[in-house]
């Protein structure tokens, strides 16, 4: 999953269930195709994500399918669903492109609706947009994320630079939700986080801040749930020194609110940590 803001054309496609896969308890990998996916292109980002639009019951839209119109001339309540995921690979040849899913059962939209998914079945999908992809010319790299960055991370891993220098956390609900990462022939080192025996973020904030990261100028990708990002940000920004540039990080989700309410109030969210850490560094 990221949030950056999408290319401005933000076209829309339309992904075709190949098939789907249960890579765990709790992830579902589903692969569209068809030729509504002839024009996507994820360009050079390993983060690049996808808007994916779900048609709210009971209720019929145009077609082709135009979610800025809809947006622009029907009431709120009749408009779309949106959420927000990170493109696990993409294959133009196919072409095919990989989602992977968390699930947790009925709740939430897109899970539910991934496990339930079958061959033939279409999505409206957005974008693509992204920011990030490992540097080759950083001295080593930082990869931190939950199940949510998850497929980020796998992506991010396999692009590395080859004889990179890199410290990848991932924290998981349990040691059967690990998957099995490619990186290159280098110095990779890759920790698997297990938060069962306490809350969201508290072991992988242990494991990071404890952690021996290399010398020289470094790159991290830290994104998952809002509140331990917004305290490893403080961090790395004022215990390690790092500046900006050297970040690419943002809460994905946020604990009791979903995808809506959090990019409704993720703007203030952010402009209130800025804030809160310049004057801890003050």
């Amino acid at each position: 999953m990221n949030d950056r803001p999408a290319r401005p054309a933000n076209p829309t496609h339309i992904g075709r269930v190949l098939r789907t896969e249960q890579l765990t308890d709790h992830m579902i990998r589903v692969t569209f195709g068809g030729e509504g996916l002839r024009d996507f292109a994820t360009g050079p980002y390993t983060d690049s994500y996808v808007k994916l639009v779900f048609p709210r019951p009971g209720v019929d839209y145009p077609q082709p399918l135009d979610v800025a119109a809809i947006r622009r001339d029907r009431p709120r309540d009749q408009w779309p669903l949106t959420r927000t995921y990170t493109v696990r690979s993409f294959d133009p040849a196919g072409p095919e492109l990989v989602i992977d899913f968390v699930h947790h059962g009925d709740t939430g939209l897109a899970g539910p609706w991934a496990a339930s998914a079958a061959p033939g079945d279409e999505l409206a999908i957005l974008g693509p947009g992204g920011g990030y992809a490992p540097d080759p010319q950083a001295d080593w790299h930082l990869l931190v994320g939950d199940e949510s960055a998850l497929p980020a991370i796998a992506a991010s891993v396999a692009e590395l630079p080859a004889g990179a220098r890199a410290r990848v956390f991932l924290e998981i609900g349990d040691p059967g939700e690990e998957q099995k990462l490619q990186p290159p022939a280098g110095e990779v080192d890759i920790v698997w986080v297990d938060r069962s025996s306490g809350g969201y973020g508290e072991a992988l904030l242990a494991a990071v801040t404890a952690a021996d990261l290399p010398a020289g100028t470094g790159q991290a990708f830290v994104h998952g749930e809002a509140h331990w990002v917004k305290s490893l940000r403080r961090h790395l920004r004022h215990e390690r020194g790092m500046k900006p540039a050297q970040l690419s990080i943002s809460g994905y989700w946020r604990r009791g609110a979903d995808e809506d309410g959090w990019q409704a109030g993720k703007a203030e969210w952010n402009r209130r940590v800025e804030e809160e850490q310049e004057q801890a560094a003050a």
